[in-house]
């Protein structure tokens, strides 16, 4: 699959679609908790993979370990894309 450009919007869109489509509870938004849409770490990885496959961005376990929005997975792909 080709890597995307690295656009706040872009990666906003890839990581709202991947969520939906692993099954979230509720709308997911940038300040959505991954723990009120029901997401787990099982769930993370595959949002990571998607990360990985779409913009070539690797977000390894010490990075997302604090992560606890939606929009803290946004900011930490952006960055780590420059």
């Amino acid at each position: 699959m080709a890597i995307r450009e690295v656009t706040p919007e872009a990666v906003e869109k890839v990581i709202v679609e991947g969520i939906e489509e692993i099954g979230a509870e509720g709308e997911v938004t940038r300040d959505a908790t991954f723990e009120s849409l029901d997401v787990d770490s099982l769930d993370l990885i595959d949002v990571a993979q998607i990360i990985d496959d779409e913009f070539g961005v690797d977000p390894d376990g010490d990075a997302v370990k604090d992560v606890k929005t939606v929009g803290d997975v946004i900011d930490l792909v952006v960055a780590r894309a420059k």
